[in-house]
């Protein structure tokens, strides 16, 4: 396996000349919902093409890039990180996942997604680096998906903590759709890792012909945003259709979610809405039905559960971004019923990637593109 950029000993912050900096107190526009009034806040902006952000304690915020880059976002600059994983960024492929360890302020590990490989074959790899003050030590690469392939499509890869500390890391069906059925391929599933890499023997198919022993769930073609309740472990995924719409599951273990066979609660490729009597032949035992689903144009992306005080109407309620426009969704959640409660329109953003609720209860947003951004969403009643 590759490990991350030989030759680099120490990450270093490298202040970008030109990069845009944070106007505090930069509102962009201001929101009115059905409980509370928002402002949109921009943190920074000249991000190109980013992918994910993780709000890091103490450490401002860190923002990666389809390019292979890691920005470092402080004090109103971007900074670029070098010494970051070595990354295949072709079409999909790129940095494409940041997550602090659930007890950084301790280990200060950090975890990264990447996609890898060459022009003949990639894959989907996970690592970790020690951040200590500003520079990584004890790089390390922990897994990487067990078949490479071609296509530079559907790396995935979304990376969530469960509250027992193990790991979710999604990997996409990497534009095979048939992978994500097959039960000894990484591709289309969700794994559940320990903080090492490895597979845990709590896994539901650890020791069963056939099966990956780190697989959590399969049947899915590419998931673009993952939450976990913390305090009792539910996990929410969304994943889009092939032609816009598609779907939030409730991930349990041991589950197929149908991809290819069905997408957006319907067979794939039928766009005619799915019929009781349809239904029930579809998903039974062997295929879960997904929990909510989304009418084209929207395409559901980044995801986030709401815990924070700073929106106490919202408790307990997921924010699903849509990559194609700046809408928000806030969906409310009770047991396993789920309702789009409302459309949030943040028109200053042109797509959204990912959205993430930070250690200080606000909720931020990443926008797509060539000119991508940062925004915080704030109480318009707070003063800060």
């Amino acid at each position: 396996m590759k490990g991350f950029m030989s030759g680099l000993p120490l990450l270093v912050w490298v202040v970008v000349p030109g990069q845009a900096l944070f106007a505090q107190d930069n509102v962009q526009e201001t929101l009115d919902t059905e409980h509370q009034t928002l402002q949109l806040v921009r943190i920074v902006d000249g991000l190109e093409h980013p992918l994910s952000v993780a709000i890091i304690p103490n450490d401002g915020y860190l923002v990666t890039e389809r390019s292979g880059r890691l920005q470092r976002v402080e004090q109103g600059r971007t900074i670029e990180v070098a010494g970051v994983p070595e990354v295949h960024a072709q079409i999909q492929g790129g940095l494409l996942e940041v997550v602090p360890h659930p007890d950084y302020d301790e280990n200060r590990w950090l975890y990264f997604a990447y996609s890898q490989g060459d022009s003949d074959a990639t894959a989907t790899a996970l690592g970790r680096a020690r951040l200590g003050g500003e520079a990584l030590v004890e790089h390390q690469e922990l897994f990487e998906q067990n078949r490479r392939s071609h296509p530079s499509r559907h790396y995935g890869s979304e990376l969530a903590w469960l509250p027992d500390g193990s790991l979710l890391m999604t990997i996409g069906d990497r534009g095979e759709p048939e992978r994500a059925q097959d039960t000894s391929d990484h591709a289309g599933s969700i794994l559940r890792l320990g903080e090492d890499g490895l597979a845990l023997e709590g896994n539901p198919y650890f020791e069963e012909v056939g099966y990956l022993p780190a697989l959590y769930s399969w049947g899915h073609r590419m998931i673009r945003g993952i939450a976990v309740d913390p305090q009792d472990g539910t996990v929410w995924a969304t994943e889009p259709s092939p032609h816009e719409g598609g779907e939030l599951n409730r991930i349990q273990a041991g589950n197929n979610y149908g991809w290819p066979e069905v997408i957006q609660g319907r067979p794939n490729g039928n766009d005619e809405p799915v019929m009781d009597a349809v239904e029930s032949a579809l998903f039974n035992d062997d295929i879960v039905a997904p929990a909510h689903t989304f009418a084209p144009p929207a395409v559901p992306s980044g995801l986030a559960l709401v815990t924070s005080d700073h929106y106490p109407h919202w408790q307990g309620n997921l924010i699903v971004g849509d990559a194609t426009s700046g809408n928000a969704y806030r969906l409310t959640v009770e047991g396993s019923d789920v309702a789009q409660a409302e459309t949030l329109s943040l028109d200053q953003v042109e797509g959204i990637r990912d959205i993430q609720q930070g250690p200080d209860g606000y909720l931020y947003v990443l926008s797509n593109g060539e000119n991508g951004a940062l925004y915080r969403l704030e109480p318009a009643d707070e003063s800060r």
